[in-house]
């Protein structure tokens, strides 16, 4: 859980809600194919369920000042990785402050695999 103090009052933002939120921004960008499941924990489930959920393949650390996300993500035949990865990271960067209001100090790629 993070929690910061506004002058408005306190709030918390869990990594759950962060994870959706970084996951959705992540699968819409162009040439990234999905998600991999980056712990035991998140395999395990993944294989007990049916659905595809947004936060799989994210790690989220950090505080109210700054956090640091780890993605595991697969990506499409003959794509210029450079590109794809130079997009998540300024999507990722600019949703999480916008939204969020947490600067993203890191933002480590992990490409698990191709699909054609």
């Amino acid at each position: 859980m993070i929690a910061y103090e506004t002058r408005l009052g306190k709030i918390d933002i869990s990594e759950a809600y962060l994870s959706k939120l970084i996951g959705h921004e992540v699968t819409s960008c162009f040439g990234v194919v999905g998600m991999v499941p980056s712990g035991s924990r998140q395999k395990l489930f993944n294989r007990f369920s049916k659905t595809d959920r947004a936060d799989t393949g994210i790690c989220v650390t950090g505080d109210a000042d700054s956090i640091s996300v780890e993605l595991h993500i697969v990506v499409t035949y003959g794509m210029n990785i450079n590109a794809i990865a130079a997009s998540i990271t300024e999507k990722v960067k600019y949703a999480v402050k916008e939204i969020a209001g947490i600067n993203v100090d890191k933002v480590t790629i992990k490409i698990d695999g191709i699909k054609e």
